[in-house]
Parts: structure tokens; C-alpha cells; sequence
């Protein structure tokens, strides 16, 4: 594994030569890659998508090409660029998935020669669900307006004592900031501009899916919560709460269709001797972008390259305590890694 010292130089010396560079927007209007012009771009959070009528494989499927980036956002506000952040959670997405895709089945093709730590991810273009599929075992502290933890403070505020959060009724008194849940909870939310959690009924009465489409991908992600659990367990870690999304592939089925069990999805605490979180002072040590969420101390801040750069050797920690494996980055500059990514998945399945 690498060490600290180890993980800082590395990003020290490589972290602005392997994160800056074109857009994939930009990569296609200079023509870099012939077959993707006339294709639309869509620019997300953490990843961008192109698609097209004719980008279609060659058994028939829709394409959707995703490329990961290296922007973080939290408060629903890009802070910035991470260095190594996308490769650091293409790995950890690819590991996670080997483990529950006959659970959640997934949108992706498997492409010879691709690496895991790829950015550049080749999928199905679905039919997408539009919710966050939240589930949680703990109620972590968290300063984001759909945590369970902020619902819970206004209802102490307000002096209730039920707290109805996502269609649960949970006893006030009987939960604690970073304490365990009395049950694995199911808690969507929406995929508006600014999200916010609701009522499974809500789903429903509103044509987002139907009751049937909900219950399988909420049992399906529980028996997969419990199998990340137990693959943790081993490691001394503790999965804290997730989020996946969802969609319709063209054989109907319901299938995971984005990024599955990574630190940007998902919180992660060190466990004690016991089987408990570990704390210091007072406070869990986490894998996650929490991490990144305890350093904004103002609404519209951008990350200073120090705080980039302590961001990166977190992600990178966490990667090798969640999968076990030493991260082997690829320090080709990021324009040749997306061309040459693009081009050995188009030619695989076009």
C-alpha cells in the first residue's frame, strides 16, 4: 500500500498534470474523436454523458458514454477540482460493483483492456428512474438540507416527539447524532435542482415509478447494503448510509445506473475493537466527502489547492482501506487517457 508520504508526493508531483484539461465537449468540437460528433454532451456533477441516436452498439443498445471529472460539489455548489478524484472513484465504483452486480445489475459493458481506474465509462443509455435511492443505518451529522440529522434537529427545536422523515415515524429521544439507526432505512428523495427527501408515496402519485418498480430497488439495494456491510466488516469498516440511481434497460429490467458504493455516494467509518465507530474527539473517522463538506465555511467557496490537495490524499486513504488494493493511478495527461478510452470502447462495441 502506499504510505501517507507516499500518497502526498504522488499528488504533489502528479495532481495538476493528470486532472487538467479539455472538456469532453471540447475534445469533440476540435475533432478528436471522429465518431462521436453531432452528439449531445450533458455536463452533471461528477460526470458528463454523451449520446446520440447513432451511438449504438452493436448488438442493438443504446449508448450513453459517461466521463468522470474531477469537480466536487457539495451544498448542490461545485467547489473545485480534486486531483485523482476520478480515477480514485472509478476504482473504488468498479471493485464495489464486482461485488453486488448480481444484486443491482448494472447499465455498463465490460470492455477488454480497460482499466479499472478508467474515467471514460461505457454504459446502456436507460431509461432513468428519476429518484436517489437513500438508505441508512446511522444518523450521521450532516449539514445538507435532506440529512435525516437536520430533519431531527428542527424536530428537537420544535419540541415533536416523532419525527416522520421519508414515510418512517421515528421516536425523537431514541436516536442520537452519528447513532445507530433502530433499522435500515429507505429514504429517496427527489432529482430536482435542489433535492429533497420524500415519501415513497410520493413516487407514485406522481408517475416517477411505480409501487412494484419501488419495491425492487428498495429490497434489492437492502440485500446489497448487507453484502457491502459484510464485506466491510472484515476490513473494519462500517457502512453508514448510501445512494444509487436507477433505470429501465432496453430489456426492461431495472438496473443500477450510476456510480455504487463510492465515497462520493456513500459514508464509510472506521470501526473499533468492538465493532463501534472509532471516534476522535468525539467524532467518527470517516471515509467520505463529508471530509471535504467540514471545510466550507462559506456558501459560495472554491477550495484552495491545499485544501485540493489534502482532499486527494483522504480519497486516495480511503481507497486503499475500502478495496484492499494499492491504487495504481494512470499519470498519462487526462486529454490521451478520455481519447484513448473513448476509442477502445467505440471500437469494441460499434
Amino acid at each position: 500500500m502506499l504510505n501517507e508520504n507516499e500518497i502526498r508526493d504522488l499528488v504533489s508531483q502528479y495532481g495538476t498534470r493528470v486532472h487538467e484539461g479539455r472538456s469532453i465537449q471540447q475534445i469533440i468540437t476540435d475533432g478528436d474523436v471522429p465518431r462521436l460528433a453531432g452528439c449531445t454532451v450533458l455536463e452533471g456533477k461528477v460526470s458528463d454523458s454523451v449520446f446520440a441516436d447513432h451511438l449504438i452498439s452493436g448488438s442493438g443498445q443504446p449508448l450513453r458514454m459517461m466521463y468522470r471529472n474531477n469537480r466536487i460539489s457539495t451544498h448542490d455548489v461545485n467547489r473545485g477540482a480534486i486531483p485523482f478524484k476520478d480515477q480514485v472513484l472509478a476504482s473504488n465504483h468498479d471493485h464495489m460493483l464486482q461485488l453486488v452486480e448480481p444484486v443491482l445489475g448494472t447499465s455498463q459493458f465490460k470492455v477488454p483492456g480497460l482499466l479499472p481506474s478508467s474515467t471514460v465509462i461505457p454504459a446502456e443509455n436507460l431509461q432513468l428512474v428519476a429518484l436517489e435511492n437513500v438508505l441508512r443505518l446511522y444518523m450521521a451529522q450532516s449539514s445538507t438540507s435532506t440529512s435525516l440529522y437536520q430533519h431531527w434537529l428542527k424536530a428537537k427545536e420544535e419540541g415533536e416527539t416523532i419525527l416522520s422523515y421519508a414515510g418512517h415515524e421515528i421516536q425523537v429521544d431514541q436516536i442520537g447524532a452519528n447513532g445507530v439507526l433502530p433499522y435500515l432505512m429507505d429514504t429517496p428523495s427527489t432529482k430536482d435542482k435542489v433535492d429533497r427527501t420524500i415519501d415513497p408515496s410520493y413516487l407514485f402519485d406522481n408517475g416517477i415509478c411505480t409501487q412494484a418498480q419501488y419495491n425492487q430497488i428498495r429490497n434489492a439495494s437492502l440485500m446489497a447494503f448487507g453484502m457491502i456491510s459484510q464485506y466491510l466488516a472484515a476490513k473494519g469498516m462500517i457502512l453508514v448510509d448510501t445512494k444509487t440511481e436507477h433505470g429501465i434497460n432496453a430489456e426492461g429490467r431495472i438496473v443500477a445506473a450510476d456510480e455504487l458504493y463510492t465515497m462520493d455516494s456513500s459514508r464509510f467509518w472506521k470501526m473499533d475493537e468492538n465493532g463501534q465507530p472509532l471516534t476522535i474527539n468525539g467524532k467518527p473517522v470517516s471515509f467520505s466527502k463529508e471530509f471535504a463538506r467540514g471545510m466550507v465555511k462559506e456558501a459560495n467557496q472554491q477550495f484552495t489547492p491545499e485544501q485540493s490537495n489534502e482532499i486527494a490524499v483522504r480519497y486516495i486513504q480511503g481507497l486503499q482501506i475500502l478495496t484492499g488494493q494499492v491504487f495504481e493511478p494512470d499519470l498519462r495527461p487526462r486529454d490521451q487517457r478520455i481519447i484513448d478510452s473513448t476509442n477502445l470502447i467505440l471500437d469494441h462495441l460499434l
